[in-house]
């Protein structure tokens, strides 16, 4: 039971990541276990549990030309603001809204080291120039505004998915500023899910959840007929 509770559990997962095949910055999920000891019966026994962390890889960079587009070279994510929330993004398909605040393709708001970005000026002059350098410095004319603020985490297993959109950490503490990753305009980071990988993922575990249910149909079977001869004695 155990067993396929956890290939059910991989199953959704590997469903999830092929659903944001196209959803940009999308890191796939995968599983990993740990064993922990259980009292059963009077015995200490080993229980996997299944955990879930986010694949590291970097999606491939698509490249777009437009000003409002930025994608992440290196392990970092953009601080973003969603429902009142700091949360961590890869998404970097960014607009300005109709006050002038620059947001994600999901409305959250961008953060920088000021605060949330706010760029007025691009709803009032239509011929501004936006320019994004490297380090996520913002300039607008000429003159710096702000700068993305990009943060990291020690780990990628000490990620948490809030949605498909953003992660937080685990323990609830704030990321760490991220000095090292750099930042490229005109770009996006698509999804890093490969699609024939998870197919494949499917099949193994669709095979191996069948296998399991044979098993306990196997098992069923030899205990019945056992309760059927113990009932002659």
């Amino acid at each position: 039971m155990q067993a396929l509770e956890m290939l059910s559990r991989a199953q959704d997962v590997t469903a999830n990541n092929l659903a944001n095949i196209n959803t940009p910055g999308y890191k796939a999920q995968k599983l990993f276990y740990q064993a922990f000891q259980k009292a059963v019966n009077g015995q200490v026994v080993d229980i996997p549990d299944a955990q879930e962390t986010a694949s590291s890889e970097s999606g491939d960079m698509k490249k777009t030309g437009n000003p409002f587009d930025v994608a992440i070279n290196g392990k970092g994510f953009f601080l973003v603001n969603s429902n009142g929330q700091d949360v961590m993004s890869r998404n970097g398909r960014f607009h300005i809204d109709s006050q002038g605040y620059l947001r994600d393709s999901n409305d959250a708001y961008v953060q920088g080291k000021s605060g949330t970005i706010y760029l007025p000026e691009m709803q009032n002059d239509p011929n501004a120039k936006l320019q994004i350098s490297k380090d996520g410095t913002i300039t607008l004319n000429g003159s710096v505004v702000d700068q993305l603020q990009l943060v990291k985490v020690p780990n990628y297993q000490d990620l948490k998915r809030l949605n498909d959109a953003y992660m937080t950490t685990k323990d609830g503490l704030p990321p760490l500023a991220d000095n090292e990753s750099t930042v490229s305009q005109g770009f996006y980071e698509s999804s890093n899910v490969d699609p024939l990988k998870q197919m494949i993922a499917m099949t193994t575990n669709m095979r191996l959840f069948q296998t399991q249910q044979k098993t306990m149909q196997t098992m069923d079977q030899i205990l019945g007929q056992v309760t059927s001869q113990l009932g002659k004695f």
